[in-house]
């Protein structure tokens, strides 16, 4: 035990949840040492003008910045940090992007994300996805009440289900949406489940205030009817990335997948939209195939008030309790005390925590026998790379 809140696993994962109490989490940990080389690695970019409110992400150090960080940190990890970008990397408060991360992380494992692209200002310099025309550009702020249209949702959902209904691998679920935590907040809010001081960003404080603001200028906007529909509430204060990834996971699990969402509240909002629309005696069954992967950073997080503690763990919870069903959360363990660089232990004090899949890449490569120290020796590497090729301070992106 490595807390009242989660459980060192052999291989150095952290696990954590209502899932604990399952009697096979040793063995489904070990499905997916084994699924490492035989799955679908996909990751989501999509933009929400709910990243341009002042304040609510540190995605960027500015509203503009915010605009490419999807596209930058893509690039970043398909890429690496020494060959030329079309996106530079945009300013951060501190710390380094994700991307980083899942970059050393993936080259370990061998594997390259299939990228799906929904509401971005840019056209992205790289093979991609589009499931819908990229002019209809980013989704509207959350706080309008009215982020997309219903048919734009609908669209988006069955193009994710048709993928996800179509694979016949494990899944890998990942994103990059800048003010995504908001957008998260928001539609968990609005399927009744209370998470005011339990939703985290990438702020080293996030802005809870402004959130529960946002959040309830939307969905007071939005008026909508007692125990809306997933679609209802992702048209209302959602952003492109909900629909897509809630038809993607729905999608897989009727394909019979076993799926990693990796991600923290933005893949927890996923998984609770995609349950808010299944019979509730199919919900344990749905969640059986399903883990949320993400980093020591976020679960180790505490917000606000003193009870809050592993905030992450007790939002999950919240959810699980919601829909009467048991989640299993896993988290790599590695930390960057011990790193040489600065923005490495910007993380270890609150900073960036998660994004762009780091967490659930992170934890496939401890899995499959990535150490700490050869963990924490490449990233250093790649953070020198990455300050080499900018050749000035480091300029750097987040989500």
């Amino acid at each position: 035990m490595t807390g009242d809140n989660y459980v060192l696993l052999p291989s150095r994962v952290l696990a954590f949840g209502e899932g604990l109490h399952e009697q096979n989490v040793e063995e489904r940990v070990q499905r997916w040492q084994e699924n490492i080389t035989n799955m679908a690695f996909f990751l989501i970019l999509a933009g929400s003008q709910t990243a341009e409110i002042e304040g609510i992400s540190a995605a960027g150090s500015t509203a503009v910045s915010r605009r490419y960080t999807a596209v930058a940190d893509a690039e970043l990890l398909l890429r690496g940090p020494n060959l030329p970008k079309r996106w530079p990397l945009p300013p951060l408060p501190a710390g380094v992007s994700p991307a980083l991360i899942s970059y050393v992380a993936s080259s370990f494992l061998k594997i390259k994300p299939t990228i799906i692209s929904a509401g971005l200002l840019q056209t992205p310099p790289f093979t991609h996805v589009s499931l819908e025309p990229p002019e209809i550009g980013p989704a509207r702020c959350l706080s309008s009440g009215n982020a997309m249209e219903r048919t734009r949702v609908k669209l988006l959902f069955e193009g994710g289900y048709k993928i996800g209904k179509k694979l016949k691998k494990s899944l890998l679920l990942t994103e990059c949406v800048p003010g995504g935590t908001s957008t998260a907040f928001a539609v968990l809010s609005g399927l009744g489940i209370n998470v005011n001081g339990l939703i985290s960003g990438s702020h080293r404080n996030p802005p809870s205030e402004l959130k529960i603001k946002l959040v309830k200028q939307g969905l007071e906007a939005a008026k909508l009817k007692k125990n809306p529909s997933s679609v209802e509430l992702m048209a209302a204060v959602g952003d492109p990335f909900q629909p897509i990834a809630v038809g993607l996971l729905m999608g897989a699990r009727e394909s019979g997948q076993e799926i990693l969402l990796g991600g923290g509240c933005q893949m927890l909002a996923v998984l609770a939209l995609a349950l808010n629309e299944i019979e509730p005696e199919s919900r344990s069954e749905f969640v059986g195939k399903i883990l949320i992967g993400t980093t020591s950073w976020l679960v180790d997080e505490s917000l606000s008030s003193s009870e809050n503690r592993n905030s992450f763990i007790h939002l999950m919870n919240h959810v699980a309790n919601h829909f009467k069903v048991n989640i299993l959360g896993l988290a790599s363990g590695y930390r960057f005390n011990d790193s040489k660089q600065q923005v490495l232990r910007d993380y270890e004090i609150g900073y960036v925590k998660e994004g762009v899949g780091a967490g659930a890449l992170s934890l496939l490569a401890q899995i499959k026998g990535l150490t700490q120290k050869e963990m924490i020796q490449r990233c250093d590497i790649e953070v020198s790379n990455l300050f080499k090729f900018d050749n000035e301070k480091p300029v750097k992106g987040s989500k």
